[in-house]
Order: structure tokens, then sequence, then C-alpha cells
């Protein structure tokens, strides 16, 4: 089965491409099809992530599957949630990973608090006006750490330290991470939606 995976983020394909390999389910980016970004003007990652997949099977024909996530930061209210990719923009730096960490850990210099969480909400369609998307959500639960640690992974992942685990994801091999992260949650959950109702 062909999905276009709704992202021109390598290491969402990367990690996704990998999650899905036990249904036989070959990933394809929407950029390799010629399709550019969606708009995603709303407050949840649900209805963020549904606009992509729409938007990706409109323009391919294809089966298309979206992945909106950010992270939640209790002491920021649960900011920057859908704006966590550009969240260096709202500071006034250049989008990028190094940047957003960089911004995060300068806001929570002194707070007390540093409980944050990933989440990933994925949504899949059979075509672009499917009444009825599978969703599934992921959330990984972990403390922001006072600066990066580890080299592996990406976006967050070098400050999204997690207890159960005792290290960051960027300590992680990608296979424990797959296990553990927010994506790898959504995807396990997808997966089991997918056999369910589409295979």
């Amino acid at each position: 089965m062909k999905l276009v995976l709704a992202s021109n983020n390598a290491g969402k394909l990367l990690e996704m491409q990998a999650l899905f390999a036990p249904l036989g389910i070959e990933l394809v980016r929407q950029a390799d099809l010629g399709i550019g970004e969606a708009e995603e003007p709303f407050k949840t990652f649900v209805e963020n992530a549904l606009a992509k997949a729409r938007h990706a099977a409109t323009h391919s024909g294809l089966p298309c599957i979206a992945d909106d996530a950010g992270l939640c930061v209790d002491a920021f209210d649960g900011q920057p949630g859908v704006d966590t990719a550009y969240y260096a923009t709202q500071f006034g730096l250049p989008k990028g990973d190094a940047n957003n960490v960089r911004v995060l850990l300068d806001r929570l210099r002194g707070k007390p608090n540093r409980r944050a969480a990933l989440v990933s909400t994925l949504v899949a369609v059979r075509h672009a006006a499917d009444p009825e998307p599978l969703i599934a959500v992921g959330r990984a639960v972990g403390q922001i750490t006072l600066e990066p640690v580890g080299d592996r992974g990406f976006g967050f992942d070098p400050v999204m330290f997690i207890p159960a685990l005792g290290k960051t994801f960027a300590q992680l091999s990608p296979e424990l991470k797959n296990a553990h992260s927010h994506r790898g949650k959504a995807a396990q959950e997808m997966l089991r939606q997918m056999r369910e109702r589409w295979l």
C-alpha cells in the first residue's frame, strides 16, 4: 500500500518509515509528488493534521497520513503547542531547531516547573473527502533539561529528558526512541486502527 506523508520533514519521514514498515506500507513524501505545504491555521494538533492530510489527498489522489506535533510546556500553559516549528520566530530569531531550543531554555531559566509533553497527532484519510479519518494521539511526558544532552534525533530531542529512561530522546537509539516517543506511540495506535479498519 502506498501512503503519502503530508510532510516535507526528512526526520519525520525516516521515523515514520520505520514505524510503518510492519504493515508493508510505502511512504512517499508529498514533496516528491510536487505537492506543497498545506495551510495550518488551527489551534489544535488534530485540526492541523486533518487539514494537511486532506490537502495531500486532494493533490495526490492517494491515501494520506499527516502528523502535527509539538511541545506543550506546563510553565507556558501548553505553549508553544501547534506553533512549535516557528517558536523561535516569535522572539525575533530565524526558524530552526537550534534556535527553538535556545529560546525554550532561555525562557525556562529560573522556573521550577520544567514539565513538558511532546505530543503527536496522526490523521490518515483514504481520500480527500473521507468522512471517517483515522486519528491517533501519542504523548511523551518528561522534563526540560538545563542544556542540550545527546546528538541524535531532531527538534527538542536534546532537551527532552524522559525520567523512566534516565536519558533525553537525543541519547536514545532510533529503535528505543520509536518505542517511547510521542510519534512512536501515535504510530502504534495508528497501525492498530489501520489493521482493523483499512486492511
